[in-house]
């Protein structure tokens, strides 16, 4: 009974961490909810986050004046889109295809575009078009309760007078840029819409150093535990972040490409005043993917120590185990021999015989244990 139960609680073991597996597959790969040969520019929403109601903010300023508020329709703000002012709309909740098609109709952007913004499995990209230019970037955070990176897509469409950016729920890494808008505080009262842009790309890049050190410090106690006494659950844990630096890996290395691309090519919706300030976004993300790197040969190494101890601590085992089983190897030979009990052996009548053969006995074992020690076997 007792070994069904060892076998029925390893099983269960087993299961659980296959189902864990298959649970964290699915962030890399989102299934699609778009059906086989569906005409482009479907508007199919793909992400997991829903919100009863989207949100929409509108921040309108220059260098003199800022407006801020909330709306509940889109058309609110279409006086504001040919005005001479910066115009930043930002839209919580991709999971209402009325206001996404209304949006696409007042500020003329492309059915596919859309399409884009609404599938939150793409990859950061960045596509110009003739009247806008459109950036997909990821959020990422770090959720302690479920030990895991958690990661949020973020559209900006960028046209010359207007930004708007897309968001799957209410909450951000963009306090900052409303802060410095707020109090006019640097130069970005003072530029474009493509300086605001940068800004918000900006934010996004600052935010993956604190998710890096978030992991820097799990990895930096796991590190201790595995060098102290390396257990399974320990094992599980590595295995674990070594999952999350592949998953954060996915996330940011075509930040690289899209980084490179607006700096490099030539846009009207990206003043080359911009580009020295995007160069330096695009140096923060090698920075994170170098780090990330280092983090990755750190695990590996970390695994091979967790391999090396759990071998030497066999090792350890199987030697003393070795010695015990030499030792009792000549002791179990003179004891079988006189366990034989034939009739004509001498000793069996010699009245010191038995404390004789204890003392060889011993004499025996404390040799042989003299002779390894000074082998330095033990």
């Amino acid at each position: 009974m007792t070994a069904e139960k060892s076998v029925s609680k390893t099983f269960r073991w087993f299961a659980k961490e296959v189902n864990q597996v298959a649970r964290s597959a699915t962030r890399f790969v989102r299934p699609s909810a778009k059906k086989p040969g569906s005409a482009p520019g479907t508007l199919i929403p793909v992400g997991e986050r829903r919100i009863d109601k989207s949100r929409i903010s509108l921040i309108d300023y220059d260098a003199q004046q800022l407006q801020e508020r909330e709306v509940s329709e889109i058309r609110e703000v279409l006086p504001m889109k040919d005005a001479p002012t910066v115009t930043w709309i930002n839209i919580d909740g991709l999971h209402d295809m009325d206001l996404i098609r209304q949006v696409g109709d007042l500020f003329g952007i492309h059915a596919l575009t859309l399409e884009d913004i609404v599938n939150t499995g793409h990859r950061p990209k960045m596509e110009e078009f003739e009247t806008y230019l459109l950036v997909v970037l990821k959020m990422l955070y770090f959720n302690e309760a479920k030990n895991h990176i958690e990661t949020e897509q973020v559209g900006l469409v960028l046209g010359e007078r207007f930004l708007i950016s897309f968001q799957e729920i209410p909450g951000d890494v963009f306090v900052p840029v409303r802060e410095r808008l707020r109090k006019g505080k640097g130069r970005i009262r003072n530029s474009d819409c493509g300086y605001l842009a940068y800004a918000l790309i900006d934010a996004v890049v600052d935010h993956y150093f604190l998710v890096l050190e978030v992991l820097g410090e799990k990895i930096e106690d796991l590190e201790q535990e595995l060098l102290a006494d390396p257990t399974r659950d320990g094992l599980r844990s590595l295995y674990v972040l070594k999952r999350e630096l592949i998953y954060f890996r996915k996330q940011v290395w075509p930040m690289r490409e899209l980084l490179a691309s607006l700096a490099r090519e030539e846009s009207a919706f990206v003043h080359p005043s911009v580009t020295v300030f995007l160069n330096d976004v695009y140096d923060h993300t090698i920075q994170v993917i170098d780090t990330l790197e280092s983090f990755r040969d750190v695990l590996s190494g970390l695994l091979d120590v967790y391999l090396s101890t759990v071998s030497n601590r066999m090792n350890e085992v199987m030697k003393v185990l070795t010695i015990i089983a030499t030792i009792f190897i000549p002791l179990s030979f003179i004891a079988g021999v006189y366990g034989m009990n034939f009739e004509y052996m001498p000793e069996l009548k010699w009245r010191w015989g038995y404390p004789a053969l204890l003392l060889i006995l011993f004499g025996i074992f404390s040799g042989m244990l003299l002779w390894f020690r000074r082998k330095k076997w033990l």
